[in-house]
């Protein structure tokens, strides 16, 4: 701050901007806010596209239209990739807006996919199918459920870091994958085929992806009402504005995790278990396909609001399948796409600073007298 002397009297200058939080404003105006960022990202693209590879960027835009909508097939696997990742984005979404930052999605996604996998080898063609797909469903949501209590567990009784403690719960189970892919595989392939004719989900309409829309879009609904109209989304809220404000009205803070965290992990596991049993019938190390972490960046956008992530959702893999198909139009590698594609999520990132916060500038007269 300078400050002047003038008979005795000092005066202090304001900054010359600070930046205050806005009181909550208008839904339309918050969108209205995004909308704006999101043209500007396609602008500033276009901009970039044009000067670095000399492309029209109209071009581009439309192949990444086309990368989504071109076909149907274009389209089912679009909405097929958006259910799988709002699966993922639900599960994590409760943890989160207890403030326990559930980072572990992506391992226990993983333990689900293997659950599934291991009733599908060991039990497929020993059981009449409807039981197999039964055993299949619940050994997942136990699995998952597992490995999201473990970190709860430490941090209601040891106050554990539960970010590093989830992270490092993934590298668990990426290797146990890998124990159990070299036990399956004698031939030390460690790639374990299709397994097929066994434990098959239900085909509904001749598409074997409205299943898991189906369930997916019963989850999205079942998953709002719980957070926002039961007891139970109600002590997750309390706790996490303030453990102590949940104590102080009798809520026990222990349970509220643990039993949060069941719910965080064994909904992971549902989306291993429509995973394998409904799409790659196999397992890799790579079978959640980074979704786990991508989740966390849909459930933040949409700001915990299940309703929200299905358009967070929709943006983050339109934007993925287009820039697969920008690469493969322009005869390009995939990192100019990849550029294209930071560089929307930034804007939309960016714009929630100016939702949250405005810049107020010092006015010229004004003074502070001290």
């Amino acid at each position: 701050m300078a400050k002047s002397s003038e008979k005795g009297t000092t005066k202090v200058r304001e900054p010359l901007f600070h930046i205050v939080k806005r009181p909550t404003i208008p839904m339309w105006k918050s969108w209205m806010i995004r909308v704006i960022a999101i043209l500007a990202a396609f602008l500033v693209c276009g901009i970039i596209t044009f000067l670095l590879v000399e492309r029209n960027p109209i071009d581009m835009y439309i192949s990444m239209f086309r990368g989504s909508f071109g076909s149907s097939r274009k389209i089912w696997k679009l909405v097929k990739d958006v259910a799988i990742l709002l699966c993922i984005s639900l599960a994590v979404t409760p943890a989160f807006r207890m403030k326990f930052w559930n980072i572990g999605a992506e391992g226990q996604v993983l333990v689900g996919c293997l659950a599934t996998t291991a009733c599908l080898f060991y039990l497929g063609g020993k059981m009449p199918d409807w039981c197999l797909i039964l055993l299949m469903l619940v050994t997942a949501l136990l699995a998952g459920a597992a490995w999201g209590v473990i970190p709860a567990l430490f941090k209601a009784k040891w106050k554990t870091n539960e970010t590093l403690f989830t992270l490092m719960m993934n590298y668990v189970a990426t290797y146990l994958v890998a124990f159990f892919l070299l036990t399956w595989t004698p031939d030390g392939s460690s790639t374990l085929g299709r397994i097929e004719g066994v434990g098959m989900l239900p085909v509904l309409f001749g598409n074997a992806y409205v299943l898991i829309i189906l369930v997916v879009a019963i989850l999205t609904i079942a998953m709002y009402v719980y957070l926002n109209y039961t007891k139970h989304g109600y002590e997750i809220s309390v706790v996490g504005e303030s453990e102590n404000t949940a104590r102080y009205i009798g809520i026990s803070v222990p349970k509220v995790i643990i039993r949060t965290m069941i719910l965080s992990g064994a909904l992971c596991g549902l989306a291993g278990f429509l995973i394998v049993g409904g799409l790659d019938r196999t397992i890799t190390t790579e079978s959640a396909g980074g979704q786990g972490f991508t989740a966390i960046m849909v459930s933040w956008l949409a700001k915990f609001d299940p309703a929200v992530m299905v358009l967070t959702s929709f943006l983050l893999i339109f934007l993925d399948q287009g820039a697969a198909q920008v690469a493969q139009d322009f005869n390009m590698s995939d990192a100019f796409p990849s550029i294209i594609t930071g560089i929307i999520l930034f804007f939309i990132i960016g714009c929630e600073f100016f939702i949250n916060y405005k810049v107020v500038f010092r006015s010229a007269k004004k003074e502070v007298q001290a």
